[in-house]
């Protein structure tokens, strides 16, 4: 059953199948484990980036090409769940049409983008991406009747999702069960069910064709496969799950902007996550994502203890201070990369690998 359910594709390795299983364990009981703000707000952001993760992956690990338009995408679908529930107001409905425009939009999109630019080489298809992002990025901050400009959208989800709502009265195992609790539960259902369905994509016929694009495009171009064809489609997917992502995070937040779902540095958390996870597996997105994302929640938390023991140290206080997790962070990045070349998943991997007995 569990072997159907990941589509054939186990993680192969005991302590990475273990690890997969503690974090969504982990994610699955947040509410009641940590019950408070901050930890709650972290799970919500380690289940959208792990879509949004993943669907980069099938992109860039499993095709083999690399946009800079990801983040665009991701932003069509936090400002088709904002602008709808503005203008509309809270409801169900609204959320359903400002999803189902932003798909729509994100279709034909990325379908332009595929068609016209991956006939080009990956470097100038990447420039185009970029500068296809950054316009987007423009345009949005600048329609400020529209999008709300810099200031972006705050808006109202339905009532059975608001804060306010209150299902129980006390308290179970610590959590309240209110607005919130659902909200968390339903991005956590939503992020398990599109993570099992791109599970399902790579290890489909389909997966397999893009694989062999990635190592080999000439190659199988001559064996019958249009590669534009496949590559825009891989496209178009990958498009669509991070439009759902944008989506899941807008109503998480209840707000959406310019620098909460388009800006560059999302970006570049996406290519840091798939590097420290490992390409081409999408276990990578759920290892990298929770790596990184506590390591950016609860760095410098952590390096402020530190501090406050070494306190009265000269040099040890100034390199451990809280104002330099950020190199911290980058240096922590830097030894992921060396120790672990293909991603945690990939070298995990490969140690099952190479301590497996030979087959007779």
């Amino acid at each position: 059953m569990l072997n159907r359910l990941l589509s054939h594709d186990l993680p192969r390795n005991r302590w990475l199948s273990l690890l997969l299983i503690v974090i969504v364990l982990g994610l699955a009981f947040t509410p009641f484990l940590f019950p408070g703000t901050k930890a709650l707000n972290v799970a919500a952001k380690i289940l959208v980036f792990i879509v949004l993760v993943a669907s980069f992956d099938l992109l860039l690990g499993y095709t083999g090409i690399v946009s800079f338009a990801h983040t665009m995408f991701f932003g069509i679908g936090a400002y088709g769940v904002a602008i709808a529930s503005t203008r509309m107001g809270p409801g169900w409905g609204a959320l359903l049409i400002g999803v189902a425009a932003a798909l729509v939009v994100s279709l034909l999109l990325s379908l332009l983008i595929g068609l016209f630019s991956l006939r080009v080489k990956a470097i100038f298809f990447a420039m185009i991406t970029l500068a296809v992002a950054s316009a987007f990025l423009t345009l949005a901050s600048q329609m400020s009747d529209f999008t709300g400009g810099e200031d972006g959208l705050n808006f109202k989800v339905p009532e059975a999702l608001q804060p306010g709502t209150q299902y129980l009265e006390s308290p179970v195992l610590g959590a309240s069960i209110d607005g919130r609790f659902v909200t968390y539960y339903l991005l956590f259902f939503a992020a398990l069910v599109l993570v099992l369905t791109m599970l399902r994509i790579v290890n489909s016929p389909f997966g397999r064709v893009l694989q062999a694009i990635r190592e080999n495009d000439f190659r199988a171009e001559s064996i019958g496969y249009r590669t534009v064809v496949f590559r825009t489609l891989s496209n178009v997917l990958s498009a669509l799950f991070a439009t759902l992502a944008g989506s899941l995070l807008a109503l998480w937040l209840r707000y959406n902007g310019p620098d909460t779902s388009l800006s560059f540095e999302i970006m570049l958390d996406i290519l840091l996550i798939v590097v420290i996870g490992g390409m081409g597996t999408i276990y990578g997105a759920v290892i990298g994502g929770v790596l990184f994302l506590l390591a950016q929640s609860y760095l410098q938390d952590l390096m402020k203890l530190g501090a406050s023991a070494v306190d009265g140290v000269p040099v040890l206080s100034q390199i451990i201070s809280p104002e330099r997790w950020l190199l911290w962070l980058g240096i922590l990045f830097v030894l992921s990369v060396y120790h672990f070349p293909s991603g945690v998943v990939g070298r995990m991997r490969t140690i099952r690998s190479s301590v497996s007995p030979p087959k007779k």
